[in-house]
């Protein structure tokens, strides 16, 4: 089926894909919203401790804590979804975090103290950790092998929708001195659950969850209703009993080869290196030395630039990660997957080198500036690469049954990741801490390296292969760097 076909047979299925991860938007928005925080004076001021400079600042420890808490919250979520949705399905897993996190924002909007603060970020991480992975397992199973790699990265996509909303609301409020600087970007959380719990009560459920519940004649109906009604079904080449039937057959495929559906089979067998891949994949997201853009605002600030100059350096950031995903689905689809990831990992790589070096005795506005452009570069480049392309390699290298389980491990070692990172990076840039500021350039470049070392040797080429496919060979143990090319004969 060619890209155009299958954006013709598949036009329901594109729409309810994109609708469902619109609610990435919110963590994106908030992630970057916290951590944005740091530079605000009047969040500072609110929340932080007067230095002997008579600025405010939030310590490294609490923006530890706070950059911390939605990752440990998150951490929980994801293993709730794989719990849930297993058992209830997607819909409902959905709808039911949605009501939790419009409850949850109450807290942060009327916190008094860093302490609440701390406590709403937790609770509000638990339904964002299951947006993270639920949203990418509905677009991998929704549609066809030649959508999948534009609808599974479309999430990230979102995540620079959040963060380019979050850093054009803190500069537009850049102005006020009260608490409503700070309290009304808390508030404007509240404008994504209700419209996407109206919306996801009409959804159809995966069709990939009813056959593995043996709910046939309902994952007809559901497969139906993704599909358009008003064409040439010969010319179209989609018969639904015949798609029906592969979904059956590739469940059968995957019963035999897993030995079960529980966290502990995701690490048995030939699961056990796939896991590995979805893993290692994820966390390089964070290992690459990403955590500079999360810290963007306040990495800019601490290096040179004012506070008004860091936050549209900052909005600029994110409208170029926008820019890079879109370039990525061009890339994919010419280069694939594991050619894009080894290129970005030694573009950025090189670039995190020139960070350093640059930082290296560089105290001048120039300095910041040269800062400032390259780490423009380094986010173009992780967004067309790593930060794009994560998305599709872990919906599509697990198995069938293990799916959402194995997605799960995955995006919980990037939180892990996440965390580490979280306690470092602010004592890396804060003066009151070890103040690297842009020397922390040769720290990432290093563990850069590592990804790319690993990458190289383990990860597989998974474009155009139906999961069938993918299991088949992940059975043969194809080496990495010849999956792609390796023929594999569908009877043996």
């Amino acid at each position: 089926m060619t890209l155009w076909q299958a954006v013709r047979l598949y036009p329901k299925a594109i729409s309810w894909s994109i609708f469902l991860s619109t609610a990435l938007v919110m963590e994106g928005y908030d992630v970057v919203l916290m951590q944005s925080f740091y530079a605000f004076p009047a969040f500072a001021k609110r929340y932080g401790q007067k230095t002997p400079s008579g600025e405010y600042q939030i310590t490294a420890a609490w923006q530890s804590g706070l950059s911390n808490g939605a990752n440990v919250g998150e951490i929980l979520g994801l293993f709730i979804n794989g719990i849930v949705s297993k058992q209830y399905g997607y819909r409902f897993t959905m709808i039911a975090s949605l009501t939790a996190l419009t409850c949850f924002i109450f807290i942060p909007f009327f916190a008094s103290n860093i302490q609440t603060l701390e406590v709403g970020e937790i609770l509000m991480g638990i339904p964002w950790g299951v947006f993270q992975t639920l949203t990418t397992a509905y677009a991998s199973e929704f549609c066809p092998v030649v959508l999948r790699g534009y609808l599974t990265t479309y999430a990230n996509v979102c995540w620079g929708i959040g963060q380019l909303i979050a850093a054009g609301v803190l500069r537009g409020l850049l102005s006020r001195s009260d608490q409503w600087a700070y309290r009304i970007p808390f508030a404007l959380q509240w404008m994504w659950p209700v419209p996407l719990i109206i919306g996801i009560s009409f959804a159809p459920e995966s069709p990939w969850w009813l056959v593995r519940k043996d709910r046939i004649d309902d994952a007809r109906k559901a497969l139906l209703r993704l599909t358009s009604q008003h064409l040439d079904i010969l010319n179209s080449g989609f018969d639904v009993d015949q798609t029906i039937a592969m979904m059956v057959h590739t469940d059968a495929l995957d019963r035999r080869l897993t030995s079960g559906t529980s966290y502990c089979d995701c690490f048995r067998g030939i699961d056990l290196r796939r896991t590995e891949i979805v893993c290692v994949t994820w966390a390089i997201q964070n290992l690459c030395g990403a955590a500079f853009m999360g810290y963007s605002s306040y990495f800019f600030q601490q290096a040179g630039l004012s506070v008004s100059y860091s936050f549209d350096t900052s909005m600029a950031l994110y409208a170029v990660a926008i820019i890079g995903v879109f370039a990525s689905w061009f890339f994919m689809t010419h280069c694939g997957r594991r050619t894009l990831y080894l290129g970005g990992l030694v573009s950025m790589f090189i670039i995190l080198l020139v960070i350093g070096l640059v930082a290296i005795g560089n105290t001048s506005s120039n300095g910041a500036w040269v800062i400032g452009s390259l780490l423009l570069a380094y986010t173009l480049l992780y967004d067309i690469t790593v930060g794009t392309v994560a998305f599709s390699i872990v919906a599509e290298i697990p198995s069938s049954r293990l799916r959402t389980k194995t997605i799960v491990l995955g995006r919980n070692s990037y939180n892990i990741i996440g965390i580490i990172n979280g306690v470092i990076t602010p004592y890396m840039l804060s003066p009151s801490a070890w103040n690297w500021k842009g020397k922390a350039g040769f720290f990432w470049a290093g563990s850069c390296f590592l990804c790319l070392t690993w990458t190289y040797f383990r990860l597989p080429e998974p474009k155009g292969r139906t999961f069938e496919e993918l299991d088949l060979r992940f059975e043969k143990k194809i080496s990495a760097r010849k999956f792609r090319k390796t023929a594999i004969n569908h009877e043996q």
